[in-house]
């Protein structure tokens, strides 16, 4: 009896201790803008000490002087996550901080949209070591890590394109496929350490700098359309999912909308979304390499710039309604040409 006391005790007290980040150690990749500068003022909040990663050093700098004046305790470590020397050197100096790691997000991406004949060679292999080798290799740096403490969450934050391709970004594509599958993989290497949890984020358009950031080639330019949403609302659930831990979290509807309706009618999604991309290309418009081979000068912001003012919660669904209907009746048309 008295053992089975202390034994729920026990229990209560460590479910207590998962329940709170004060103090403990939380490295977040990609930190200079968007969504890696919204997690890490999520977590600041939430009393963690922070190791902030990301190319940009004026940027990195001002995350970190945010940070601070939230009154976390933090450092600020310039990372080009295609050398994979400085991805171990991150790591090494993140246990040297407070002695472990508790949380890793492997955040930071680069994005190219154009016909993949159009991108430079270069650009291809610098989007996939950003990517997908950056989190590759992040990943091999934190887990011996976890396993020596005997635990710890790594989260990678995919985005639905990895499960639902990009039209006209084929390499973006091919980095995202790639993350879920190494995510996948790592659960066997995991399953013998019960309090390492892997988890694999799959957010929807964000209304973050991502998409001012991005290269863009073929003539392809856009803001971020009405249908994004808010980078802060993403940084909180990766709050919650390194207090709760679970494998895959669709954090907003048109996620797992756009997941279930590429299950269903694939080729009429891209055939739609391939449509749409090619409207909004402009022939003769000037390429650009976006922050691919280097750090973008400005804006070190979270929030990027929109078509239009951010909708209502009504006008969202209004939205989403006329695009399953749009979708509906593309999908009775197609049904019905192929049956004549």
């Amino acid at each position: 009896m008295i053992l089975s006391f202390y034994t729920l005790q026990l229990k209560i007290s460590m479910m207590q201790a998962l329940d709170s980040l004060k103090d403990k150690t939380v490295v977040i990749t990609g930190a200079s803008s968007g969504i890696g500068r919204a997690a890490a003022e999520a977590f600041a909040l939430e009393g963690a000490r922070l190791i902030l990663a990301s190319r940009g050093k004026q940027a990195l700098e001002e995350t970190v002087q945010l940070v601070r004046d939230l009154g976390a305790s933090v450092v600020g470590v310039p990372t080009d996550l295609t050398k994979s020397e400085q991805i171990y050197e991150l790591a090494q100096k993140a246990c040297q901080f407070n002695g472990r790691i508790d949380v890793w997000i492997n955040n930071a991406g680069v994005m190219a949209t154009g016909k993949l004949e159009d991108m430079p060679a270069e650009a291809i292999d610098q989007l996939v070591k950003t990517n997908l080798l950056g989190a590759l290799h992040s990943a091999r740096a934190v887990l011996p890590i976890f396993k020596a403490q005997k635990d710890g969450v790594l989260i990678t934050n995919i985005s639905i394109g990895g499960w639902m391709p990009v039209p006209y970004g084929t390499a973006y594509a091919a980095s995202k496929f790639g993350l879920r599958g190494m995510m996948q993989a790592l659960e066997s290497e995991v399953s013998d350490f019960p309090n390492i949890h892997l988890v694999s984020l799959y957010p929807g358009m964000q209304r973050s700098t991502g998409n001012s950031h991005s290269a863009k080639y073929s003539g392809f330019s856009m803001k971020v359309p009405p249908i994004s949403f808010d980078p802060r609302a993403l940084a909180s659930q990766m709050v919650e999912l390194s207090k709760n831990p679970k494998k895959s979290a669709y954090t907003d509807w048109s996620s797992i909308v756009l997941k279930g309706l590429y299950n269903t009618a694939p080729t009429l999604v891209i055939r739609l979304s391939s449509w749409a991309m090619r409207m909004l290309m402009k022939k003769g418009s000037s390429q650009t390499n976006g922050n691919l081979f280097s750090p973008s000068a400005e804006p070190h912001r979270i929030y990027g710039e929109t078509m239009l003012p951010p909708p209502s919660r009504n006008t969202k669904k209004l939205l989403l309604a006329g695009a399953l209907f749009s979708l509906a009746y593309g999908m009775l048309s197609l049904s019905k040409k192929e049956t004549v």
